[in-house]
């Protein structure tokens, strides 16, 4: 049976709704027991602090404090390392803003990394080159599901005497030699928005092994109020980025659904992957050796030298087939995001920005040829864990369909020219 045909009866879950969602019984029953309660605030209720040991105890962690957002969880783990104003803090030029404007807010400058266009993520030979003395600490974004290669990052940071905080929010129970990602720098910060492996709709979870780090970070997502200290104060300026107990209550139910959903994005994935494996023109992403991938979603590259238009030609292609796709994901690098170009802060003030070294806002683009090469070449495609087999083979049979009517003729290759072969960053020496 042809895609075509195959979509008059077959039609990806979302992750946007019901479809793509692991709610039942479980999460209904939960959720009604704190209305039936009265008790909304975590601070007296039952399952905050039961996600917090049960999250804190799955990691195998000292401490995890929950918070409302993932913004919230990188903007308390940024708080917890207590940046001076006008001090650096190493991020990668591919992510969301709700992982950068924490960083400006703290009073500190975001200095971006390239990336390795063959992951997006940053490695450590892009992170070395924009250290300086005023480097306060280093964020790593596991990007898609996929581990950063965190054995030479965390050799490098530590040879500095520089904090990693792991962005993880789209790779929970991704591992790196047998270590959950979120566990192996000082500070994991996950998010639990509406696409996560585990969500509330909104909410976020930070976590450590640092006594000191941890008491910052449940003060700052308390207002600084010393709950259960002898003479309790608002210590120092901070927020309420409390979860409710709702967004606790589901997040209980849902971690305990966690490794099922792993397991079967990973069990997906792998049908795509052999489904799609020796297509001239696109290459899956694949895990660094020693890592697991758990697939936020799955990702192409597409070679533009061998499919026309590259990713947003395929992208166009697969719309036939109704599969939504995000061709070059963000489509932008971070830095070319007003906010940045224009330094839009606090008032007129430009406020961090007015502190920074120049090199430390210098965007050029030949700074960052991973960055761009990455996002030229990467098609985002959904997976989430309510795919099973008939999904994975619908959704790789489309992906086959599609490049057949774009791709190149021999001829045209010819004259368009060849891929370019190793990674523009390390020439291949480094990344997988």
């Amino acid at each position: 049976m042809s895609p075509k045909t195959q979509k008059q009866t077959i039609k990806l879950p979302s992750d946007q709704d019901i479809s793509g969602r692991t709610f039942g019984a479980e999460e209904i029953a939960a959720v009604t027991e704190v209305l039936q309660s009265g008790v909304l605030i975590t601070t007296k209720g039952r399952f905050g602090k039961q996600l917090e040991a049960s999250f804190a105890e799955k990691l195998g962690v000292k401490y995890a404090y929950a918070c409302n957002s993932g913004s919230a969880a990188v903007h308390t783990a940024i708080a917890a390392i207590n940046p001076n104003p006008g001090d650096e803090i190493v991020t990668t030029s591919i992510t969301d803003m709700g992982a950068l404007t924490p960083i400006m807010f703290q009073g500190a400058i975001p200095v971006f990394a390239d990336v390795c266009p063959k992951t997006l993520n940053v490695t450590a030979q892009t992170i070395e080159a924009v250290l300086s003395d005023k480097t306060k600490a280093i964020i790593v974004t596991h990007l898609f599901g996929n581990p950063c290669m965190m054995n030479e990052i965390m050799a490098l940071a530590d040879s500095r005497g520089i904090p990693v905080i792991e962005d993880t929010a789209q790779s929970p129970l991704a591992t790196v030699d047998g270590k959950y990602v979120g566990t192996i720098g000082k500070i994991g910060a996950f998010s639990f928005q509406q696409g996560k492996h585990l969500t509330t709709g909104e909410g976020g979870i930070v976590v450590t092994n640092d006594d000191d780090l941890a008491r910052r970070m449940f003060l700052f997502i308390n207002k600084a109020w010393g709950y259960g200290d002898a003479n309790a104060d608002h210590y120092f300026s901070a927020l309420n980025y409390r979860m409710t107990e709702l967004q606790a209550a589901l997040a209980v139910e849902q971690l305990k659904k966690l490794d099922a959903c792993v397991a079967q994005r990973q069990k997906m994935a792998k049908i795509l992957d052999e489904k799609l494996a020796g297509i001239d023109g696109i290459e899956v992403y694949q895990a660094a050796r020693g890592a697991t991938h758990v697939y936020w979603k799955y990702c192409l590259r597409v070679d533009d030298t061998k499919i026309q238009d590259g990713a947003v030609g395929l992208a166009k292609a697969l719309k036939v087939y109704d599969v939504a796709s995000a061709p070059r994901y963000v489509v932008k690098p971070a830095f070319k995001c007003q906010v940045f170009t224009e330094q839009n802060t606090l008032g007129d003030s430009h406020f961090p920005f007015n502190l920074a070294r120049p090199e430390a806002v210098d965007y050029s683009e030949e700074k960052f040829p991973g960055t761009f090469k990455g996002l030229h070449d990467v098609l985002v495609l959904p997976i989430n864990e309510k795919y099973e087999a008939a999904h994975a083979e619908f959704l790789a049979d489309s992906i086959k369909e599609a490049v057949k009517t774009v791709r190149r003729g021999d001829a045209e290759t010819r004259r368009h020219g060849e891929s370019a072969g190793g990674c523009v960053v390390c020439g291949g020496n480094i990344c997988q």
